[in-house]
């Protein structure tokens, strides 16, 4: 459900090596259809227990991942709905997880399979299962389905999560925050900050991912698990990120009126227009939570840089919609000439970059690397808008009112 039907094996292995992704999570495990392809079309690497494409000599490499949603009734009475990402590092171990979780929903009804059972309970099934599982909080913050966000009922993951709290060294920031966001809670020191592109879409793939540097003989689902558990600077190095004011929730607001509001500025709860409560955004509920000033940033804490994808770059330049053939064409060419989307968005010469397309698409990409972009704020599911060649007045919608696009490109 809600994903393209060009998510396949080979779909995400072409859309990884497009990115210049080497690793990538298999996704939906759970789901009988989805480990039946994985099966017709994974080889296991060696003794590393991550898998290729049977025969590829491409170099990428899955993991195997599944998100899962458990749906409980808290102690105050209230249903509570949290996402949840599992790491395995066997087939048998997915299907004995298969089978251990079949009492507690339909496991084929949807890809992120909805469970009736307790955050606590699924991390114990879990690691029943397998002790060398790794569990964590998708997309932590967002209002309906984040461990900590607005409507989550939770002020912490030990609340969240309970006794099997201990089994939680890691959490997944989610497209509206960003790392210097979450280090403003102290409480979260403990745990590795994890960005992941959370797709439904090959475009959508890597536009948030994380850094990783192993030796290959040192490359393994242990060494990947273990450099997260540890938050070990060795090897992972940083995270790449979305702008957190372009995700859907980064303010407060009401989709249907079309109205937003920052936080910071003022902080109503009903919408001015309807009188129907706001969705309460992640900048919201982060500064409810925060007890330590924006901009705090801790020595050891693991580097992170901000990314526009480079479809959206090129959607902006040359004034056609993301998902046009227009967009396409331009961003195989340039795929073409630099070797990946990471690398033309964070390495090549931009002078490069400017002979390969033009003078308007280096400078746009020069200023999303020095953080020069200004950004329409998303809110109550719908996505920001970024300005990249600041040739806009304004920056964002910072008064609680209608919102009105800065730009005039056609959305995809």
């Amino acid at each position: 459900m809600a994903c393209s039907s060009r998510i396949t094996i080979g779909g995400l292995e072409l859309a990884a090596k497009e990115k210049g992704i080497k690793l990538m999570g298999t996704s939906d495990f759970l789901h009988s259809a989805w480990l039946s392809e994985m099966e017709a079309n994974l080889e296991p690497i060696n003794d590393s227990e991550l898998f290729r494409i049977k025969g590829s000599d491409t170099g990428i490499r899955f993991m195997l991942t599944g998100e899962v949603s458990t749906v409980f009734t808290g102690k105050d009475g209230k249903a509570k709905a949290i996402h949840h990402i599992i790491m395995l590092p066997t087939i048998e171990s997915v299907k004995d997880l298969r089978s251990s979780l079949e009492r507690y929903g339909k496991l084929d009804s949807d890809g992120r399979t909805p469970l009736s059972m307790s955050a606590a309970e699924l991390v114990e099934k879990v690691f029943q299962v397998d002790k060398r599982a790794f569990v964590f909080p998708a997309h932590v913050w967002t209002p309906f389905f984040g461990a900590l966000g607005a409507r989550s009922g939770f002020d912490s993951l030990k609340d969240a999560y309970e006794d099997q709290e201990k089994h939680i060294h890691a959490l997944e920031t989610g497209l509206s925050s960003d790392p210097e966001m979450n280090l403003r809670i102290s409480a979260l020191d403990k745990y590795t900050l994890l960005s992941n592109s959370d797709m439904h879409s090959l475009p959508k793939l890597g536009r948030e991912a994380n850094m990783f540097e192993f030796d290959e003989k040192d490359f393994t689902y242990e060494s990947v698990v273990n450099a997260i558990h540890n938050k070990d600077a060795r090897h992972l190095k940083k995270t790449i990120e979305f702008y957190p004011e372009e995700g859907k929730y980064h303010f407060d607001g009401h989709k249907d009126c079309g109205y937003s509001a920052d936080p910071t500025a003022n902080r109503p709860t009903v919408c001015p227009v309807c009188g129907k409560k706001l969705v309460i955004g992640v900048l919201h509920r982060i500064n409810d939570l925060a007890d330590r000033q924006p901009g705090y940033a801790p020595k050891d804490a693991i580097p992170s840089v901000h990314i526009v994808p480079l479809r959206e770059i090129i959607s902006y330049v040359i004034k056609k919609g993301a998902m046009t053939m227009a967009v396409e064409k331009q961003y195989q060419l340039m795929i073409s000439t630099f070797g990946s989307e990471f690398d033309i968005l964070m390495d090549a010469n931009l002078e490069d970059i400017a002979k390969a397309s033009s003078e308007d698409m280096a400078e746009a990409i020069k200023n999303v690397r020095e953080n020069k972009v200004n950004i329409l704020p998303g809110y109550a599911g719908i996505f920001g808008e970024v300005g990249l060649l600041n040739r806009h007045k304004g920056r964002t919608n910072t008064l609680g009112i209608k919102q009105k696009s800065l730009f005039d490109v056609p959305k995809a």
